[in-house]
């Protein structure tokens, strides 16, 4: 069994006035969608059934929300009265615990394949500490010259250099490490450097993935225009791209080992282009495996589902019939 813990008793100061009112884990990146939703649902539907929340600042108004049980997912709530820091907060969770661990940074919000990091950590003996990276963008634009001559713009592009993306699976033979005297209160400088001495410590890297900390009113811009026209789903996002009286576009992602439910379109015409990754296409029973550059279509009345092997994006061009849509099996827990 895996617990997912989240870090969520901060101020949030640099969100203010938002977080004069609220704790920065609710600040809303869509009308009535949070962020600590959205970590709690990405658990949820990466097989975890119990969360704990390391709380502290206007802790009550999380616990308003969420309760004891939320959306089929138990929560249970630590309460420091002031932070203390990270280690300190892990530390007093670790020694509630008998399970490993998915820890979460509670301003961060991700497309990460948490059941993919999940099996990959477990799978590897040796690892006490799995920490997932993402590519870090520039905070500028970028030139680039050659003999003192512009050759191109680029404006904020990815870097070729990782982060450390505020998701972490620890198991539970590191939680003694917890318990050491460190003279910082971070886990980032204390025990996590620790385990990598150790060589004990690995990444889980996913590199098409949207990314963002919630630091700065201006990241929370960025969130909010990202899911502006997006809709998280238990097997990763639908984004509308474009929507006509005569055609709509859709932006598909999928996570390595997710699919869609079983469905079919009275209406709706559909043409699937698979920008990334493999898969297949299940229509009327029959699978079609697909791949980068693959087109399918999908006629009206046509049974259907999504199958990714790979993480995979799609884009879907269809007649504008965006509530079209008729369920027969769901694997899912909505």
């Amino acid at each position: 069994m895996v617990v997912g813990v989240i870090l969520a008793g901060g101020y949030g100061k640099r969100l203010k006035p938002i977080t004069d009112e609220v704790p920065k884990p609710l600040v809303e990146i869509k009308e009535n969608y949070t962020i600590l939703d959205k970590q709690i649902l990405d658990l949820k539907y990466a097989g975890i059934d119990e969360v704990y929340l390391l709380v502290g600042y206007l802790w009550g108004k999380i616990r308003d929300r969420y309760g004891d049980v939320w959306n089929g997912v138990k929560i249970n709530y630590l309460v420091e009265d002031k932070p203390q820091g990270t280690l300190f907060a892990l530390k007093n969770c670790f020694n509630e615990l008998d399970e490993d661990a998915v820890v979460r940074n509670g301003d961060v919000v991700a497309d990460f394949n948490i059941r993919e990091m999940i099996r990959f950590a477990q799978l590897n003996r040796d690892a006490l500490l799995t920490i997932a990276i993402t590519r870090m963008r520039s905070p500028y634009g970028i030139i680039d010259f050659k003999d003192n001559l512009i050759l191109s713009f680029r404006e904020k592009p990815l870097l070729d250099y990782y982060i450390n993306a505020g998701v972490y699976y620890i198991k539970r033979e590191a939680y003694e490490y917890f318990n050491r005297e460190y003279s910082d209160k971070a886990v980032e400088r204390t025990v996590f450097p620790l385990i990598a001495e150790m060589r004990r410590a690995y990444i889980f890297r996913e590199d098409n993935v949207f990314w963002q900390s919630v630091d700065s009113m201006k990241d929370l811009e960025r969130v909010r225009e990202e899911y502006r026209n997006k809709e998280d789903k238990p097997w990763g996002y639908e984004k509308m791209v474009v929507l006509t009286e005569k055609y709509m576009v859709k932006e598909l992602y999928l996570k390595k080992g997710y699919e869609t439910s079983l469905h079919y379109h009275p209406r709706k015409d559909e043409t699937m282009h698979i920008k990334f990754g493999t898969g297949f296409i299940e229509i009327d029973g029959r699978k079609i495996a697909v791949k980068k550059g693959d087109v399918v279509r999908i006629e009206p009345g046509m049974k259907h589902r999504i199958i990714a092997s790979e993480n995979m994006m799609l884009y879907e061009y269809s007649t504008p019939h965006a509530e079209d849509t008729v369920r027969i099996s769901d694997p899912y827990s909505r």
